[in-house]
């Protein structure tokens, strides 16, 4: 069965999309191709249960085994050595990204407390979102029970626009809930 959000992307966003910018083919309409959610673990140099709990808890957000990341170099000041795991990261492709983000939109992100709106400052210039999570507790997947730690993680959403305001319009219109202030056609118009 397809993602509820990406039928919808089908079906309406995307001919909107067409249709705003002028596209010449669907083809060229901005789509998500991918979602990685990453979680630090610094504290896994001295007690490797938290890299095992910090692992557990990302596949049941994400629902697809992490993978360990390691550090690349050695840095003396914060005692990590190349190779120690440092942080798990998932990359969510296709269905996966869809099913993601729908439930990071319409159940995670009201969970926050005094939640005001993301930021449309956070685009990096060529298209992709980025937004960190600062109680990984949001997901109602986490068991507040088990949790030994509360973590943070950061979610990149990576999309095919050419520019940031295309990728605002395809994120707005699938639903993601920005604040008033800051937004990419805000800008363009007061100029």
């Amino acid at each position: 069965m397809p993602a509820r959000l990406k039928t919808r992307y089908l079906e309406e966003i995307r001919p909107a999309l067409v249709e705003r910018f002028g596209y010449s083919t669907p083809m060229q309409a901005p789509r998500i191709e991918k979602i990685t959610v990453n979680m630090g673990v610094g504290d896994a140099k001295q007690d490797s249960k938290v890299l095992e709990s910090a692992t557990e808890q990302l596949a049941t957000i994400t629902g697809q085994r992490p993978s360990v990341r390691r550090a690349r170099k050695s840095i003396a000041q914060f005692k990590v050595r190349e190779g120690m795991p440092v942080g798990v990261a998932v990359t969510l492709r296709n269905e996966r990204s869809y099913e993601f983000l729908d439930r990071l939109m319409s159940v995670a992100i009201p969970r926050i407390r005094d939640f005001r709106g993301l930021s449309p400052r956070s685009f990096d210039g060529r298209g992709n979102y980025s937004l960190g999570v600062r109680e990984q507790i949001i997901f109602p997947e986490v068991d507040y029970d088990e949790i030994d730690q509360v973590r943070g993680l950061d979610v990149t959403i990576t999309t095919s626009a050419a520019s940031d305001e295309e990728a605002f319009a395809l994120l707005e219109a699938l639903g993601m809930p920005f604040s008033k202030e800051g937004r990419p056609e805000a800008a363009a118009t007061q100029n």
